[in-house]
């Protein structure tokens, strides 16, 4: 490989990873409160997915990270427009650290080829639970809520959409890998 094709490349990776970080920053605008929870409905989850499954883990992991850190330094790219260590170390803060492992993790599991069930399946049954658990044990945590409570209003109220966010996630994929040339 020559160096320009080396330097294009490298350009591409760095592209494609800015754009995920500037999507979740975007996704979290675009919520639905609950009056019942402390978090809203969020687009957040697409985005977490689709990081996975179009990047590699380093890249998967570089990204996530960065996001939270353009966070806690304050800018405000969390859920609804809020920012800083409050919100990170927090009650619903849980859930970010949540997207850090599920992105790494579906980029790791989801193969060389592209396949819609497999994302689904990956995303649904592994990459949920990993947003869920540690927004659960954050959540419990840092308001003292009963477990039944905790899971009631931290994660039932979510799970239909993640699973419609899931398989969006898995159809974007095909071709945005397509466009950048993985199969």
């Amino acid at each position: 490989m020559t160096t320009n094709n080396r330097s294009i490349n490298k350009t591409a990776e760095m592209t494609k990873m800015a754009l995920m970080v500037a999507m979740n920053c975007v996704s979290a605008y675009i919520i639905i409160p609950l009056p019942f929870s402390l978090s809203p409905l969020a687009l957040q989850t697409l985005i977490v997915n689709l990081t996975g499954y179009v990047l590699s883990p380093k890249q998967a992991f570089m990204t996530m990270a960065t996001y939270l850190l353009v966070g806690l330094a304050g800018v405000p790219v969390f859920t609804g427009g809020t920012a800083g260590p409050g919100k990170l170390f927090g009650p619903t803060g849980g859930y970010i650290f949540g997207f850090l492992l599920t992105a790494v993790f579906l980029a790791v599991a989801r193969g060389e080829k592209y396949s819609f069930k497999r994302y689904v399946l990956l995303g649904c049954l592994v990459g949920i639970p990993l947003i869920y658990i540690p927004g659960l044990l954050q959540l419990k945590l840092l308001t003292e809520l009963p477990w039944d409570k905790a899971f009631m209003i931290g994660v039932v109220p979510f799970i239909p959409l993640d699973i419609v966010k899931c398989a969006a996630a898995a159809m974007l994929a095909g071709p945005i890998n397509k466009a950048f040339g993985r199969r």
